[in-house]
């Protein structure tokens, strides 16, 4: 009877997109054009080391890095959300599948919480090496040509899914929560009872609505609620979840 709720994390959990907010950090608070300029669509995890190695060039360390992430907003109801989910484990499971790091992830958690709502992220490693440079690294590889080359959420969502059957956890209904481009791919792996939750006026709703105004949409089985605070979530999944 349990029920899996599942997050990106960038304008989605969190207001803003974790991996621009770290540019904060830095003293005039933005990159050389030769930086910015150099990501190539689809990659943009490698771009991300560059950011991190010029922080790390300035002299940013990591308690400074870190100061600046714990700040960032989470969107209006996320914390309310979060937290009737952590107080509801035995009922449901709570994973997070970002294109962000985890070291960003796990300190913005931490500082406000609600790790515990939390059972599992799945998003690109991230370590800071022995000169207090942060070092990211592709999360996995894929034949997807979907998602960008560092991470197809429908895959780790399908691999997820799996592992959890084989430990007896067939999950009653999924929730899917996201915004970007990137939720679009896991959304075909959602049966007709889940539900796919697009954040209102971003790109994963207008996808979406593409799909289904189209033949297309028999590939999307799940509903589509879309919302725009995590209060209308908690709603929701107040209806539908047994407690």
């Amino acid at each position: 009877m349990k029920t899996l709720v599942v997050f990106d994390f960038d304008h989605t959990v969190v207001d803003d997109n974790s991996d621009t907010w770290v540019i904060r950090c830095l003293p005039d608070q933005t990159l050389p054009e030769s930086l910015k300029n150099s990501y190539r669509k689809g990659h943009w995890t490698e771009y991300m080391g560059r950011v991190m190695s010029y922080i790390g060039d300035q002299a940013v360390g990591p308690e400074r890095v870190r100061s600046v992430m714990e700040k960032i907003p989470f969107t209006d109801g996320m914390m309310e959300l979060l937290t009737f989910i952590a107080e509801h484990k035995c009922n449901i499971d709570c994973i997070i599948i970002s294109d962000s790091n985890t070291i960003f992830i796990d300190w913005i958690l931490h500082a406000a919480g609600i790790q515990s709502a939390v059972d599992q992220v799945f998003t690109n490693p991230a370590k800071f090496n022995n000169h207090g440079y942060m070092e990211v690294e592709c999360y996995h590889s894929h034949n997807c040509t979907r998602c960008p080359i560092n991470l197809c959420k429908k895959k780790v969502l399908e691999v997820y899914l799996s592992e959890q059957l084989k430990c007896g956890v067939d999950y009653q209904r999924m929730f899917y929560v996201g915004d970007g481009g990137n939720d679009l791919c896991p959304t075909f792996c959602l049966r007709g009872h889940d539900v796919v939750m697009p954040r209102k006026g971003f790109t994963l709703e207008s996808l979406l609505a593409k799909l289904q105004s189209r033949d297309e949409n028999i590939s999307l089985r799940a509903r589509v609620i879309s919302w725009s605070s995590g209060t209308e979530i908690l709603k929701e999944l107040k209806t539908n979840v047994y407690l």
